[in-house]
């Protein structure tokens, strides 16, 4: 597999001790299989960057598919919830949160790898607003889609980075890419706004289901109405 990691620097030795712990998945190297989005994320600050290439063999990794249909949003908010900061705006909104991360967690140290949606900026502002009850879970699996901001993976253990082969890098000009960056950002956030104005009147109504529902009925995740 080809993995492809935009950065401000050339990273020939990616380590696992030089991650940041507050990331969207916790320490770990995060990439994409994607051209495109990988040179968005090396100009995401306005500088120049370099799109770093590596060859990672997969056989026998243990990867996590949070963007697999088995797997729930609320599996990938209790992961987010875990190790990204959140701003915590009621009491209801604090206890969902608890009960999210108690009852849909899973064990990410038994895994190499991560695959799943990436939560850096838009989809950040999206999970704060499920989390707040002002959108559903039906509508945030949509924003999630929104702007194609892209699914990541990121490599969580020692033995993933074992595997792990740089090939080189090339460099990227902010003067097209970060443009390219901000325009995805700003349109995703564009027509979530647009969705969430259009859905909000007689949501309630539609039978959708709202963090508050999770928690004041003790949704589990075999519970078909988180599919």
């Amino acid at each position: 597999m080809i993995l492809l990691h935009g950065s401000e620097k050339i990273v020939e030795r990616p380590s696992l001790a030089g991650g940041k712990a507050f990331n969207d998945y916790g320490c770990g190297f995060y990439c994409t299989r994607e051209e495109e989005t990988a040179r968005e994320w090396a100009c995401k600050n306005d500088t120049n960057g370099f799109v770093n290439r590596y060859e990672w063999r997969e056989d026998n990794m243990r990867v996590l598919h949070l963007d697999d249909p088995e797997h729930t949003v609320l599996e990938w908010m209790a992961i987010l919830l875990q190790n990204r900061i959140f701003r915590v705006s009621s009491a209801i909104a604090r206890q969902t949160r608890e009960y999210i991360v108690d009852r849909f967690s899973i064990d990410t140290g038994e895994y190499d790898a991560i695959v799943g949606y990436r939560a850096d900026d838009s989809y950040f502002l999206f999970a704060q607003d499920f989390l707040d009850n002002a959108i559903s879970l039906q509508d945030l699996g949509k924003a999630l889609k929104l702007g194609e901001l892209g699914v990541q993976t990121v490599l969580v253990s020692e033995r993933a980075f074992e595997q792990l082969t740089f090939l080189g890098a090339e460099p990227v000009d902010r003067s097209e890419y970060y443009h390219r960056f901000a325009e995805r950002d700003n349109r995703a956030r564009r027509t979530y706004r647009e969705m969430r104005e259009k859905n909000w009147s007689g949501a309630f109504a539609r039978g959708q289901v709202f963090a508050i529902d999770i928690l004041r009925e003790e949704m589990k995740s075999d519970d078909p109405r988180l599919r």
